[in-house]
């Protein structure tokens, strides 16, 4: 590192022959500004070039250095300017107090041109590297944001793909997806603080919670046809059929996760959303009858958005339900098929569904 090149170093100093001779002595090397008093200097230091290094007198009438100094550390512009004090005194607790206040060195009068050329120098090289340190620090900073943001970007687009994929299967859900992910995000947001919820006081589970929640019916890919387009309702055997989706939906998101090294968050919150999220509070549900709190939260949340965005919706086997008519079917429900704690949530961001329900409507 050259610390002569483009280095700037200011002279803080009221004795106008300290200042010529300093100046004699640095300007061959740096580009060198002159103050000869403490308000003087820090005005100067404040402009433009901003000063590499300060060399500043500490007895000076008025504002003397140590003041300077206090005033230099409390500025963001000039709190990281390398300071160092110019005394006539050698005296140890004036020099403990100098560094104290955040000087980095002491230079003692009658000056030794060696002695400032080399500290003038040291110092300047020390300020390049921690400069050079922090700027390889910001760009590592930027890199692993972007790099984060690219990932993150990468497992939402790959979630949406795979939710398509399933969602391509009926033609009939258009903005399903959007729907009922925006319906679990706002059922987690209504019960952070609750004493049962604990998990959703955390703003990476709510976000792994809405990231995962379009792969709740990704298990449709293995439900045929004939089953899963049929206009009418469905026979015994069809329903057992049709319940299958589930475990097969997070089944396929278990062998995903045997492929790779290591565990990723959201893959196992999808997991648990395909495989229980038809599971019902009274343990009636599918496929394996859990009740109450042995159905995991992301389950619970997601069972009801998936109910209230099918009862609004179209279907080949049934015409959609005002929002109303939801609202009343989905409280008959509490307790029973749904989380009562859950559907209170539900019920006092009822507007909220509506207006998300309309936001990202089917109809044109």
């Amino acid at each position: 590192m050259n610390a002569d090149i483009g280095a700037t170093v200011l002279i803080i100093d009221d004795a106008p022959d300290n200042l010529l001779v300093l100046s004699g002595l640095l300007r061959p090397h740096y580009r060198v500004l002159a103050a000869t008093s403490g308000e003087v200097g820090l005005r100067v230091a404040l402009g433009d070039p901003r000063p590499d290094l300060i060399l500043l007198d500490v007895m000076m009438p008025g504002m003397d250095g140590h003041t300077v100094l206090a005033r230099l550390r409390e500025t963001p512009w000039t709190h990281d300017i390398p300071v160092v004090f110019l005394t006539a005194q050698g005296d140890a607790a004036d020099e403990e107090r100098g560094l104290t206040l955040g000087a980095c060195d002491y230079i003692v009068k009658p000056v030794k041109p060696a002695v400032v050329l080399a500290r003038v120098r040291t110092q300047l090289q020390a300020k390049q590297a921690r400069d050079w340190l922090r700027d390889q620090n910001a760009a590592l900073e930027a890199e692993v944001v972007r790099r984060m943001t690219e990932n993150s970007l990468t497992q939402r687009v790959s979630v949406r793909a795979l939710a398509h994929l399933a969602e391509a299967r009926d033609p009939e859900t258009g903005n399903r997806i959007l729907r009922t992910q925006s319906h679990v995000k706002r059922l987690a947001q209504a019960l952070r603080g609750h004493r049962r919820f604990g998990v959703l006081a955390s703003d990476r589970y709510v976000e792994l919670l809405t990231m995962s929640a379009p792969l709740h019916d990704i298990g449709k890919v293995a439900i045929p046809d004939t089953i899963l387009l049929k206009p009418g309702p469905l026979t015994p055997d069809e329903w057992r059929v049709m319940k299958t989706h589930a475990k097969a939906g997070s089944d396929a998101i278990e062998r995903a996760e045997r492929d790779i090294e290591s565990p990723v968050a959201f893959l196992a919150v999808a997991k648990e959303i395909a495989h229980w999220h038809h599971e019902k509070w009274d343990g009636s549900g599918y496929p394996d009858g859990l009740a109450g709190g042995r159905i995991p939260v992301s389950a619970r949340l997601m069972a009801l958005a998936d109910v209230f965005d099918a009862l609004i919706s179209k279907r080949v086997y049934k015409d959609a339900v005002p929002a109303a008519q939801a609202r009343r079917i989905i409280s008959a429900g509490s307790g029973q098929h749904f989380d009562p704690d859950v559907v209170e949530a539900f019920l006092a961001v009822f507007d909220d569904f509506v207006a998300m329900a309309r936001r990202y409507s089917d109809e044109p």
